[in-house]
């Protein structure tokens, strides 16, 4: 199986992978500027920033790398606009995002002629996407880390997805490897977006305590929480989750407003700084499906040079 490229907009990525935007800052500009040298799409998590730290970000990115630098922003950031306008006003390549819909995102890309990608979970979304002028959609399943928009499997979405909709569809969902990547594009998809396998490389900005628990996971320690957004989302059993589960009252005693709607159970945006920085007990560990699988830390070049390996080598079994 030949490497194909993967094309979004005037934008070609020579591997046609994309890395996840995990916030809060796992995906910063090391990570990110690491992937764009690879040749795949590195994609900056704008998520819990201030608009003045992503721009930060994106310069940084820009030092180090001349590949396709983007971000990802959830729409249920209070701050929303604001971030997409920051990054735009820095030349990004790409917007992705995800845990909600805006319209209007599109007719901002639209102006400033960068594409924008939105995350979706069905075919529905995926051609009101493209009837809006999205440039391509990442398509999640339940396999994916953080926040899920649905309870089905990536491989049951994807070919619903490809049918409907005439712009790049990639694949998202409990893809750690090569031969993962590469049974994702023999089903059709035209690039792979992958989150947890970047999560734990040398390059991402997360703990090294928060990189050890995630090595030790095992299956069954691999959670799901609901999230203040209105979400569930996956992540690893610790005390916090434990706490959740037994209806311990976890919820912030100041709020800072960080979501446009939050149900308040508990602060999102705290846990997952706290966990970034090392606190693996009582903060929130976001992550994929297949984590149990991973047994080591690896810089993005050898991750990469797996993913070639695997599309390759590629048989089908």
């Amino acid at each position: 199986m030949k490497i194909p490229d993967l094309r979004i907009g005037n934008l070609v990525a020579k591997i046609p992978v994309i890395q996840g935007g995990m916030a809060v800052k796992i995906s910063m500009a090391p990570l990110a500027a690491a992937v764009a040298e690879e040749g795949g799409i590195g994609i900056i998590a704008g998520s819990g920033l201030s608009v003045e730290e992503l721009k930060a970000e994106i310069r940084e990115a820009r030092k180090r790398t001349k590949g396709i630098i983007g971000v990802n922003i959830m729409f249920a950031v209070r701050e929303f606009a604001q971030l997409v306008q920051a990054s735009f006003e820095e030349k990004i390549d790409l917007l992705v995002s995800g845990a909600g819909f805006s319209r209007d995102m599109f007719t901002w890309g639209k102006e400033k002629g960068i594409p924008v990608v939105p995350i979706v979970s069905s075919a529905k979304l995926a051609k009101l996407s493209q009837k809006l002028g999205a440039a391509a959609v990442v398509v999640e399943g339940v396999e994916a880390g953080g926040h899920l928009g649905t309870d089905r499997s990536i491989h049951d979405i994807l070919p619903e997805v490809i049918e409907a909709v005439d712009i790049p569809v990639i694949g998202a969902g409990g893809v750690i490897d090569g031969q993962g990547v590469a049974e994702m594009l023999k089903k059709g998809a035209a690039g792979v977006q992958m989150g947890t396998r970047f999560a734990l490389s040398e390059e991402s900005s997360a703990a090294l305590a928060w990189k050890s628990e995630m090595l030790k996971a095992t299956q069954k320690d691999i959670v799901f929480i609901h999230s203040p957004v209105g979400l569930p989302g996956r992540g690893i059993k610790n005390p916090f989750t434990l706490a959740l589960d037994s209806d311990v009252d976890v919820a912030p005693t100041d709020c800072k407003g960080c979501l446009k709607s939050c149900e308040g159970n508990f602060c999102i945006m705290d846990r997952l700084i706290m966990a970034q920085q090392g606190d693996v007990q009582q903060g929130l560990i976001f992550s994929g499906a297949r984590v149990h699988k991973i047994n080591e830390v690896l810089s993005v070049h050898e991750i990469f040079e797996d993913i070639k390996k695997g599309i390759l080598t590629f048989k089908e079994v």
